[in-house]
């Protein structure tokens, strides 16, 4: 079975330094897209910055042979993100919001209360 391929396109993953988003990151690479890595670099709860992780991720793609920039903006800025896709490959063709922060909210410990954090 062939595989689907990429080659040509240019994909945005936010949140790509780590989890699901790392994930897609690296699979488009293998298959030929661009990459803009997107990962803002904090902390499970939020805090802090660091380039650490979205450098990473596009150092193994480009270990790999794919083509993979890093961004490290916050999605709240999300014209920031786009911009450094605009700037490096000229377009857009795929894009997988992927941001998020991991919040001790899970099912059991949710309340009806909307949070404003």
């Amino acid at each position: 079975m062939d595989q689907l391929r990429f080659d040509g396109r240019v994909a945005v993953v936010t949140g790509a330094g780590g989890g699901l988003g790392k994930a897609y990151a690296l699979l488009l690479g293998s298959r030929g897209a661009k990459v803009v890595v997107n990962d803002l670099g904090g902390a499970r709860d939020g805090a802090g910055k660091s380039a650490n992780f979205a450098d990473a991720v596009v150092k193994e793609i480009q270990d790999k042979g794919g083509v993979a920039v890093a961004d490290y903006n916050s999605v709240v800025e999300g014209e920031k993100i786009i911009k450094t896709a605009l700037d490096n490959f000229g377009r857009i063709d795929i894009l997988i919001n992927n941001a998020g922060i991991l919040r001790d909210r899970s099912f059991a410990k949710i309340s009806e209360q909307v949070s404003k954090d």
